[in-house]
């Protein structure tokens, strides 16, 4: 049976890890993706849209397509789909991997206030002065509706989803974002502070700097925690290191993995 890795993205690690595995000869590879983003890119190998049915049917989805190896590729707060992926990985007894790329990390300069969920994120904004670019994706916008002392820039890739505060601006835009954009925009709209999850990556870390640079406070939305025993890796680099694909055999994670994420 020739392998068959099944990716669960919407990442651009997803993709670099797709265009990897295709172009091996003998390896079938598969990315899913949610359906939330109208315009995805091209993606290398097979690809299928929308939700599995939470961990149930994604176990049945990996048996009915004789799945060899699984890697959790979506972007780092998916929480859900990740824990559906290990109930599934751990039910049908497939070899799987999380691929999460390295939180972001302050540095000296940075005005950073740390906080466990959207809601504590809000909670802390009244600190701050009433002007706040939110880039925290188009889901969520509820734990902030409530303030309506507060005039939100918020920008998503998507047209955000209501309920949102009731003075918001939305910016659609896609990144990779420049420190020099990121200032301007800082600057044009007299944002007084940022509220960002740590999504970690380059494409948009420029926010980052251009706050550094102006001695604006950053909201940071720490990552959820992972489910107990996942095996992560970095970046497609690390998972195409611990995914055996040698000839005849079936993808299988390396001794080395079990790293407890």
């Amino acid at each position: 049976m020739s392998p068959h890795v099944l990716i669960l993205g919407g990442t651009a690690e997803a993709r670099e890890l797709a265009a990897a595995l295709a172009a091996r000869p003998g390896v079938r590879v598969t990315t899913s993706l949610a359906g939330r983003v109208g315009r995805p890119g091209a993606l290398a190998g097979a690809v299928r849209t929308g939700g599995f049915g939470g961990s149930a049917g994604l176990a049945d989805w990996l048996r009915e397509h004789r799945v060899t190896a699984l890697v959790d590729a979506t972007h780092p707060f998916a929480e859900t789909i990740t824990a559906n992926a290990a109930r599934a990985a751990a039910e049908t007894g497939v070899p799987a991997l999380v691929l999460s790329r390295p939180g972001w990390r302050p540095g000296p300069g940075d005005r950073w206030h740390p906080a466990d969920s959207l809601a504590a994120a809000a909670d802390l904004l009244p600190r701050f002065g009433p002007r706040v670019l939110l880039t925290t994706g188009r889901l969520g916008l509820s734990a902030f509706a409530h303030l309506t002392d507060r005039h939100f820039v918020v920008r998503s890739v998507e047209p955000p989803e209501p309920p949102m505060p009731p003075h918001t601006e939305v910016l659609l835009a896609r990144g990779p974002f420049t420190v020099a954009g990121e200032t301007a925009l800082l600057c044009e709209n007299l944002i007084d502070v940022l509220v960002t999850k740590d999504s970690g990556g380059a494409a948009t870390a420029a926010k980052l700097t251009a706050a550094r640079e102006l001695g604006l406070p950053v909201v940071v939305v720490r990552r959820p925690p992972l489910p107990a025993g996942v095996t992560t890796v970095p970046d497609p680099a690390g998972a195409l290191a611990r995914l055996d694909l040698g000839p005849g055999r079936a993808p299988r994670a390396t001794a080395e993995d079990d790293d407890g994420g």
